[in-house]
Parts: structure tokens; C-alpha cells; sequence
């Protein structure tokens, strides 16, 4: 069992930086596959950025150059440091871990980028 605690959202101006975290609980973090995922009002969840075990990051078009995914397993926590932000960045942010065949998703924090 993994449980994820989204922190770091809020309101920031177009252009502006925010560095979300997810805490995690469970053994299998380290293990575990992590990602970040977003959905606006209206849209489905797509996908933000993963990052593998390994280390190996995968982004989104949109958000290429300007969000960094990262993982610290020692503090069982992960990443996502977000510069140049946009207007169609706002959206509520999920972290996701996959273990085992299993999604773990945590509740959301809400990030509103202002023009």
C-alpha cells in the first residue's frame, strides 16, 4: 500500500515558478514508478511527466524545458519544479506511483497561474 500527499500548489503570475512535492508512505517507493499527472476544468488527466526507478524522465510537449521531475527515495518523496509557467498550466496536480501493477494516486493540489 502507497499513500501520496500532494503540497506546493497555489497562485502564482504567469511566468512565475512553483516547486510541487509528494510525500509518500509504504515500502515500495523507491521501486515504484512516479509521475505527475494534471486536469484541468473540463479536460480529461493527462499526463505531466514520469520519472522511472532508474531515474529516466519522460515529459510532456507542453511542459518540455520548463518542468523538472525528480525523486529523493531517501525522503521518500518526489518532485516537480515548474518555471515559465502559463496560464494553461492551471490545473489541480496529481502524483501517481505504480508498483506492482498497481496505480496509487494522491488527492490533488491546486495550481492557478494568473495572465
Amino acid at each position: 500500500q502507497v499513500q501520496l500527499v500532494e503540497s506546493g500548489g497555489g497562485l502564482v503570475q504567469a511566468g512565475g515558478s512553483l516547486t510541487l512535492s509528494c510525500a509518500a508512505s509504504g515500502s515500495t517507493f523507491s521501486t515504484s514508478r512516479l509521475g505527475w499527472y494534471r486536469q484541468a476544468p473540463g479536460n480529461p488527466r493527462e499526463l505531466v511527466a514520469v520519472i522511472s526507478r532508474f531515474g529516466t524522465t519522460t515529459y510532456a510537449d507542453s511542459v518540455k524545458g520548463r518542468f523538472t521531475i525528480s525523486r529523493d527515495n531517501a525522503k521518500n518523496t518526489m518532485y516537480l519544479q515548474m518555471k515559465s509557467l502559463k496560464p494553461e498550466d492551471t490545473a489541480v496536480y496529481y502524483c501517481n506511483a505504480y508498483s506492482h501493477g498497481v496505480d496509487y494516486w494522491g488527492k490533488g493540489t491546486l495550481v492557478t497561474v494568473s495572465s
